[in-house]
Protein backbone atom coordinates (compact mmCIF):
# COMPACT_ATOMS: atom_id res chain seq x y z
CA UNK A 1 0.00 0.00 0.00
CA UNK A 2 1.56 3.09 -0.83
CA UNK A 3 0.89 6.51 1.27
CA UNK A 4 -0.78 9.39 -0.73
CA UNK A 5 1.34 11.85 1.03
CA UNK A 6 -0.61 15.03 0.20
CA UNK A 7 -3.34 13.52 2.51
CA UNK A 8 -0.96 13.04 5.21
CA UNK A 9 0.61 16.19 7.85
CA UNK A 10 4.01 14.89 9.70
CA UNK A 11 3.10 16.03 13.42
CA UNK A 12 4.18 14.49 16.36
CA UNK A 13 2.49 11.87 18.69
CA UNK A 14 2.18 12.79 22.37
CA UNK A 15 1.03 10.40 25.19
CA UNK A 16 1.61 11.74 28.81
CA UNK A 17 0.54 9.19 31.92
CA UNK A 18 -0.23 12.17 34.77
CA UNK A 19 -1.69 11.88 38.14
CA UNK A 20 -4.87 13.01 37.42
CA UNK A 21 -4.85 15.87 40.32
CA UNK A 22 -2.71 17.69 37.80
CA UNK A 23 -5.15 18.21 34.77
CA UNK A 24 -5.83 21.28 35.06
CA UNK A 25 -2.17 22.29 35.19
CA UNK A 26 -2.12 20.37 32.43
CA UNK A 27 -4.81 21.63 30.34
CA UNK A 28 -3.46 25.46 30.89
CA UNK A 29 -0.34 24.11 29.61
CA UNK A 30 -1.79 22.50 26.21
CA UNK A 31 -4.03 25.91 25.88
CA UNK A 32 -0.90 27.91 26.10
CA UNK A 33 0.84 25.82 23.61
CA UNK A 34 -2.13 26.32 20.97
CA UNK A 35 -2.77 22.58 20.75
CA UNK A 36 -6.65 22.52 19.54
CA UNK A 37 -7.37 18.69 20.55
CA UNK A 38 -6.62 16.27 22.64
CA UNK A 39 -8.46 13.20 23.96
CA UNK A 40 -7.54 11.83 27.60
CA UNK A 41 -8.47 8.57 29.28
CA UNK A 42 -9.05 8.62 33.33
CA UNK A 43 -8.66 6.04 35.88
CA UNK A 44 -5.42 4.45 34.03
CA UNK A 45 -3.54 1.91 35.88
CA UNK A 46 -0.04 0.50 35.51
CA UNK A 47 3.17 1.04 37.64
CA UNK A 48 5.85 3.57 37.21
CA UNK A 49 8.25 5.81 39.72
CA UNK A 50 5.36 6.23 42.03
CA UNK A 51 4.39 2.54 42.43
CA UNK A 52 1.42 0.69 41.15
CA UNK A 53 -1.95 2.30 40.10
CA UNK A 54 -4.71 0.54 40.15
CA UNK A 55 -8.25 1.41 38.99
CA UNK A 56 -10.02 -1.36 40.37
CA UNK A 57 -9.06 -0.22 43.94
CA UNK A 58 -12.15 1.02 45.74
CA UNK A 59 -11.39 4.47 47.17
CA UNK A 60 -8.64 5.18 44.96
CA UNK A 61 -7.71 8.78 45.43
CA UNK A 62 -4.92 9.09 43.29
CA UNK A 63 -5.65 8.16 39.75
CA UNK A 64 -4.28 8.47 36.40
CA UNK A 65 -5.34 10.08 33.63
CA UNK A 66 -3.55 9.36 29.78
CA UNK A 67 -3.49 12.46 27.57
CA UNK A 68 -2.65 11.46 23.73
CA UNK A 69 -2.40 15.15 21.60
CA UNK A 70 -0.71 15.37 18.18
CA UNK A 71 1.59 18.50 17.62
CA UNK A 72 3.65 20.67 15.46
CA UNK A 73 7.30 20.23 15.99
CA UNK A 74 6.81 23.68 17.73
CA UNK A 75 4.36 23.18 19.53
CA UNK A 76 5.83 20.30 21.00
CA UNK A 77 9.08 21.77 22.11
CA UNK A 78 7.37 24.28 23.91
CA UNK A 79 5.03 21.19 25.54
CA UNK A 80 8.62 19.64 26.93
CA UNK A 81 9.95 23.12 28.19
CA UNK A 82 6.66 23.72 30.10
CA UNK A 83 5.94 20.50 31.03
CA UNK A 84 9.28 18.52 32.56
CA UNK A 85 9.61 20.86 35.43
CA UNK A 86 6.20 19.01 36.23
CA UNK A 87 7.32 16.27 35.42
CA UNK A 88 10.28 15.95 37.81
CA UNK A 89 7.61 17.47 40.99
CA UNK A 90 4.73 15.25 40.49
CA UNK A 91 5.75 12.27 38.51
CA UNK A 92 4.44 10.48 35.55
CA UNK A 93 5.51 9.96 32.07
CA UNK A 94 5.70 11.81 28.54
CA UNK A 95 6.48 9.83 25.28
CA UNK A 96 6.98 11.72 22.08
CA UNK A 97 6.70 10.00 18.51
CA UNK A 98 6.54 10.67 14.76
CA UNK A 99 3.08 10.23 13.78
CA UNK A 100 1.22 11.44 10.32
CA UNK A 101 -2.28 13.39 10.81
CA UNK A 102 -4.84 12.13 7.85
CA UNK A 103 -6.40 15.02 6.65
CA UNK A 104 -10.43 15.21 7.16
CA UNK A 105 -13.18 17.63 7.75
CA UNK A 106 -11.44 19.08 10.90
CA UNK A 107 -8.06 19.24 11.72
CA UNK A 108 -7.26 19.82 15.88
CA UNK A 109 -3.54 20.15 16.26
Amino acid sequence: MTLQHDALVPLKRVEIVFDEEGMGELENILKTIGARGYTYIKHAGGYGSRGERSPDTFGLREENVVIILACTVAQTEKLVTMLSPKMEELGGMCLISDCYWVKGAAESY
